[in-house]
């Protein structure tokens, strides 16, 4: 009954949640209310709930949607693919738990008949939580983002982890709720509201906290720091610095503007069976006021900071050749592979000319909005010497209708009609970059320089963020000035460096975050364009309106993101489709990392084929990720592998998927390790406490301590390097080491000392021996204090 109540609280549908077990007859409610549903199924261990309004079915042990459809339609037909069901491939396959994944070109009227009352995928809103416009306008900017919302739809398998708050999961979580086709008018994101705040306290209550001027170098996506140094914010790879906030601002409290969601339609999954087509929606628009808080940047960065941490892919991990010291890991992820570029810098001496270079790493770029006379010198100094570029900003005004014409044609009359004193110059994004890449000169005492920079690599998608805000020492302001940028072919080679790898250099506009108010209180919106339909729709709080593109020409932008556009990649896509329709007969089929199509189909440049997602160093399956590497992998027949292989190169081809026997004998040698360490440090650590008066006490640093523990209990998988006293070691006269006092230290018995380091070496030893003495002293004055205490109860 979808207009029920929750058994626990009382609250009413609709989205209420039934437990699916057996002989249970509860209904709970939602994130909306208590989530008393998820409690139940905690509680009772009842996985599966269905929702009473959507029928949507979830499962709480793999916290992941059940789609029965197609679950039911799998026992029904062959696990093979395509039309190699014949032949050699009659046979059953190797005996592993591995699906086959159908191949098939999706029929584009097929799924519309289905949803015909119903509003397109994508069309789901999100609830203010309070305060939390710039949360939804960041979440809908991302989940516009077909590279990222994919992998998670898709690639579900690489979305696993066991620490909380695990943001990844309630991410992946939110996206299947968001692009589900029978999904509420809109999603309450509380759980990962909920998780952010744990990560990171700033977010925490009502309290505006405003900075987004800084170079947001906050958050790792990796579950390490300092893996790398110098980049900058948007899922960083690496964690540089947390960002202090300037200030705390009240926000006043009003309603929310009333809209409706429609989420980017995602590039078609061309090895999916199931696609979906085009619906059309039209829903009305009422407007009301509403401000929030200045942190749309820092949301930005911390939101996948965590939420992809979990995700995150090692790509070194060996120890050194020694054995003994820890070797700095690099971490790679989804997040890096859409959002990262980087920057090469040069700084060129005017003594002695001699020129340093540096190569960071960035995942956002933070624009100066150039004034009158920065305008005037960077006509005059940069482009003079940059050659016009064709198919400029202008050039999109032609394309868009006579409504665009008309909105242009007006807009240059009443700016010919005012005073260029009073109206300003009008300051473009290529304005912005310019200001950005122009040289710096160097001056002080010690420094006669300039320097400048250029970018290396270019990433797949753009993100922009113009420095609207500036903080002063006893003030603050926003910069309103209206910042003219392209829906289409924003080129960036100018500000490319020769050594730069990028093919492509274009990019059109997917999304856009506006800020309206002041720079102490303000809302969040967000613009985003549906890449099926071309249509952009302005997104607020839980609702969404279709809007013309001139109403995104004249905002007011704060944050852009730009993707890569190539029409190669997708004649390149529609060549795999043509070949994948084909159905030849082939003699083998070829396993391809999910991960990497996911990338063909939604990259412009998606790189060499990489399996090593799924395989070993030994070109095995891990056997930690042999139960689910259905999830890891998608079939192909042979002429398909074969065009992509030539096409892209990589590798490595895998016809055959077997657990992996060495890695296996190194898992087992592993357990049994962590095995003998912790039942020996426990037994020396219970003879060390039973003993009354211990002739020497030895110090260890806690901070190694903790290490070695997570890994002895399995949850690092990095074995520690060297005992490390350096810390807590303090060496005084005669060479003798002391224990620094206000240390993080622990005490240990001489044999538990003997073990470790023999283990593992390191040092300096610091053993504290206790003078007998003072320990008799002690024990004396304990008694008179003993003495004294009875003869005064009598």
């Amino acid at each position: 009954n979808t207009q029920g109540t929750c058994q626990s609280c009382g609250a009413v549908g609709p989205n209420l949640w039934a437990c699916l077990q057996i002989g249970c007859p509860y209904v709970g409610c939602g994130e909306s209310y208590a989530d008393h549903s998820t409690l139940h199924a905690q509680d009772k261990k009842h996985n599966l709930t269905v929702n009473l309004t959507t029928f949507r079915v979830w499962c709480y042990a793999c916290e992941k949607e059940v789609f029965l459809d197609q679950r039911l339609a799998a026992h029904t037909q062959s696990p093979s693919v395509g039309s190699v069901k014949q032949g050699v491939c009659d046979s059953p396959l190797p005996a592993h738990p591995l699906k086959a994944v159908p191949i098939a070109v999706a029929d584009e009227g097929e799924s519309e008949s289905e949803d015909d009352d119903l509003k397109p995928r994508g069309l789901t809103g999100m609830k203010n939580l309070g305060n939390s416009c710039y949360m939804n306008a960041a979440l809908q900017a991302l989940s516009n983002c077909p590279p990222l919302t994919q992998f998670f739809l898709e690639c579900g398998g690489l979305v696993r982890t066991d620490k909380k708050p695990a943001l990844c999961k309630s991410y992946q979580k939110l996206v299947s709720e968001v692009w589900h086709k029978k999904r509420p008018s809109y999603v309450v994101p509380s759980s990962l509201s909920h998780g952010i705040k744990l990560v990171n306290p700033m977010f925490r209550g009502y309290a505006q906290q405003v900075g987004p001027q800084q170079k947001l170098q906050q958050f790792c996506l990796c579950s390490e720091r300092g893996a790398r140094t110098g980049v900058s914010h948007l899922f960083c790879v690496c964690l540089n610095d947390l960002i202090k906030p300037l200030a705390n601002v009240q926000e006043s409290k009003s309603k929310q503007k009333i809209k409706i969601m429609i989420n980017e339609g995602i590039p078609v999954f061309i090895f999916d069976v199931k696609h979906v087509g085009l619906e059309k929606s039209a829903l009305k628009r009422k407007l009301k006021a509403r401000q929030s808080r200045n942190i749309i940047i820092i949301f930005l960065k911390l939101r996948l900071i965590v939420l992809l941490r979990d995700v995150c892919v090692s790509l070194s991990a060996q120890m050194q050749a020694s054995g003994k010291k820890k070797k700095e890991l690099r971490y790679r992820s989804v997040i890096s592979d859409i959002f990262d570029g980087s920057i090469l810098s040069l700084v060129q001496c005017l003594t002695c000319d001699r020129v340093s270079t540096t190569v960071e790493t960035f995942q956002d770029l933070s624009l100066p909005i150039p004034g009158k006379e920065d305008l005037a010198k960077l006509h005059s100094a940069i482009y003079q010497s940059v050659p016009a570029k064709t198919g400029a900003c202008g050039d999109n005004y032609a394309s868009q209708g006579w409504i665009a014409f008309i909105m242009e044609y007006i807009r240059r009359f009443v700016v010919s009609c005012i005073p260029s004193w009073f109206w300003g110059p009008v300051v473009t994004l290529e304005d912005c970059l310019a200001a950005f890449f122009a040289a710096d000169e160097l001056k002080g005492e010690l420094r006669n320089g300039v320097k400048y920079c250029k970018v290396l690599r270019l990433p797949e998608i753009l993100c922009i963020h113009l420095k609207r805000f500036r903080h002063e020492v006893m003030y603050s302001f926003k910069i309103s000035s209206h910042v003219s940028f392209p829906l289409e072919g924003l080129d960036l080679r100018p500000f490319l460096a020769k050594e730069c790898v990028s093919q492509i250099t274009t990019y059109d506009l997917l999304s856009v975050i506006c800020h309206h108010g002041t720079a102490g209180s303000g809302h969040y919106i967000a613009y985003c364009q549906n890449v099926i339909n071309g249509q952009w729709y302005e997104f607020d709080d839980q609702y969404v309106t279709e809007v013309h593109e001139t109403v995104v020409q004249n905002a007011e932008a704060y944050v852009l993101f730009y993707r890569k556009s190539s029409e190669e990649a997708v004649r390149e896509r529609q060549k795999v489709v043509s070949l994948a329709s084909m159905k030849e007969h082939s003699l083998l089929q070829f396993y391809v990392s999910r991960e990497w199509l996911n990338k063909f189909n939604t990259f412009a440049e998606p790189g060499p084929i990489t399996n090593h997602t799924f395989l070993c160093s030994h070109g095995g399956i891990p056997p930690n990720k042999y139960h689910y590497i259905d999830d890891l992998v998608v079939i192909l027949p042979q002429n398909v592998w074969e065009y992509l292989y030539n096409r892209f190169g990589g590798g490595p081809a895998v016809n055959h998927l077997y657990v992996c026997s060495i890695c296996q004998v190194e898992i087992e040698a592993l357990a049994k390790r962590r095995r003998i360490e912790i039942e020996t440090f426990i037994k020396l650590n219970k003879a060390f406490l039973a003993e009354e008066s211990p002739s020497v006490i030895y110090c260890i640093s806690m901070q190694w301590f903790r290490e070695w523990e997570a890994f002895v209990r399995g949850k690092d998988n990095e074995p520690p390097g060297p005992i490390d006293n350096s810390k807590i070691a303090l060496t005084k006269a005669g060479g003798h080491m002391h224990v620094k006092q206000g240390t993080d230290y622990g005490q240990i018995s001489e044999e538990t000392w003997i073990y470790l380091s023999t283990l593992y070496g390191g040092g300096p030893e610091i053993a504290v021996r206790p003078n007998v003495a003072q320990v008799q002293e002690l024990g004396d004055l304990h008694g008179e204090q003993k003495i004294e205490a009875e003869t005064r109860a009598v």
